[in-house]
């Protein structure tokens, strides 16, 4: 089976910055056609440019938290490419919880950005791929992967609704492979944490001390790049995974085979 997705077409949220930039870039590199998507827009516009001189880059920014948005992200793709084949749902936030305090809505933020937008922008463009698939019987009709965390296992005390959001986005994720294996859509995760994400760059600034912590306690010994990352979402979205659906691959470096560390799960 091929791993190519070349010619595909691809929506990637969260594409401004890290891990979702990472990928977002590395479908362009493979020949996909791609929709970075995020509310960033300076940053965007910094790391796409204009657009790419074939046309297989093109940005589109938004707050996909808001439903309207999701379609103007929808038809902008279609406008672009006509069609979408992957769709990568990158768009993520953390927040630090206060366990104990009764005023602490950052579950529900979390809840809200991180499994939300995810489901919501997720069926949207599954109607679409069922839609472009009419008349065709045979072969895959499209593939949903969805960027979690090793928090949804690993616990910390500061994490509660960031751990909370990304296992019921792991649970999301099996759900839809479930429904949506009717229509021939494989919906599929990525657990991450040992990667240098936007989130965890932002959190070895302010506490430096987590870097050794959490290299310590990875049996690889390291950081992982985000390319590394893209790699596995190019192979969830191929040919070659066509067999897969409702996973959680987890890309930690071995981490999450380890007792739980000190340093929050990114």
């Amino acid at each position: 089976m091929s791993f190519s997705i070349e010619g595909k077409t691809a929506i990637v949220t969260g594409a401004a910055n890290g891990v979702g930039l990472a990928i977002a870039r590395h479908f362009v590199d493979k020949g996909a056609n791609v929709m970075f998507a995020d509310m960033d827009e300076t940053r965007l516009v910094k790391e796409c440019g204009k657009t790419s001189d074939d046309g297989s880059m093109q940005y589109f920014v938004g707050d996909l938290r808001e439903r309207l948005t999701m379609a103007n992200l929808l038809s902008a793709t279609l406008d672009s490419f006509d069609r979408v084949d992957i769709l990568i749902n990158g768009s993520r936030q953390m927040e630090v919880s206060n366990p104990l305090d009764l005023d602490d809505g950052s579950v529900e933020k979390m809840i809200n950005q991180n499994l939300f937008t995810s489901l919501r922008l997720s069926q949207v463009v599954a109607k679409r791929m069922i839609k472009q698939a009419e008349g065709h019987e045979d072969g895959p009709v499209g593939t949903i992967i969805n960027l979690s965390s090793i928090a949804a296992r690993h616990s910390h005390p500061e994490l509660l609704g960031y751990s909370v959001a990304c296992a019921a986005l792991d649970q999301m994720t099996r759900s839809l492979a479930v429904a949506l294996a009717p229509q021939r859509i494989r919906v599929n995760g990525v657990a991450f944490g040992s990667v240098m994400s936007n989130s965890l760059k932002h959190t070895l600034k302010e506490h430096s001390e987590y870097r050794k912590d959490i290299e310590d306690h990875t049996p690889l010994g390291r950081i992982a790049a985000p390319s590394e990352l893209a790699e596995t979402v190019q192979y969830l979205a191929s040919e070659a995974a066509g067999f897969i659906t409702g996973q959680i691959m987890t890309v930690d470096g071995g981490r999450t085979l380890l007792d739980p560390v000190a340093a929050p799960a990114h």
